[in-house]
């Protein structure tokens, strides 16, 4: 009997990782320490969004992708909700809406501008308020434009953003 044959072959056993330079690192990021069973960021073509901490609510990070580098304390974030931020995603259709979830039982879609934030942004596109516990994750439907599913615990809510309510700002 050939040891060879008992032996798996790996092609990827000579496949060798390399280091990001830090130039090429976001650094200085005050992540959440919030435990929850979702990501603290999310990626698109166009930004990355980080769950930070903040004091008296919730707030999030919007990086243009080609900025890296270390991120001054004084950058501007998405702070609307009263409660600590759980979960955000990026809508799949449009690079610059992005919807994110609560501990204050609200789900909030957020316009970000072409160019990035350049001042905090506080108040959202549209304030879901439907929820009797926090919200834990939010997700957009893949191929369904303006369609979204948020859940609390057992409970989830589908919410479709149609109409005047989405064409007016833009979600369309």
């Amino acid at each position: 009997m050939s040891f060879r044959k008992v032996v798996r072959q790996s092609k990827f056993r000579h496949v060798f990782g390399q280091p990001v330079k830090n130039d090429q690192c976001y650094d200085d990021i005050r992540v959440s320490r919030v435990t929850w069973d979702s990501s603290f960021c999310a990626v698109n073509p166009k930004f990355v969004a980080v769950i930070v901490e903040a004091s008296g609510g919730g707030a999030f990070m919007v990086l243009p992708v080609l900025k890296t580098g270390r991120i001054d304390k004084s950058y501007p974030t998405v702070c609307g909700h009263t409660g600590p931020v759980l979960d955000i995603d990026w809508c799949p259709h449009n690079d610059h809406v992005i919807a994110s979830g609560s501990e204050d039982c609200t789900v909030m879609v957020w316009q970000i501008p072409e160019n990035g934030l350049t001042q905090p942004l506080t108040e959202p596109v549209v304030a879901l308020e439907g929820h009797s516990k926090r919200v834990g994750i939010v997700t957009w439907h893949p191929t369904a434009r303006n369609v979204l599913l948020s859940a609390a615990g057992y409970e989830s809510t589908t919410c479709s953003l149609v109409g005047k309510m989405a064409h007016g700002f833009g979600l369309l």
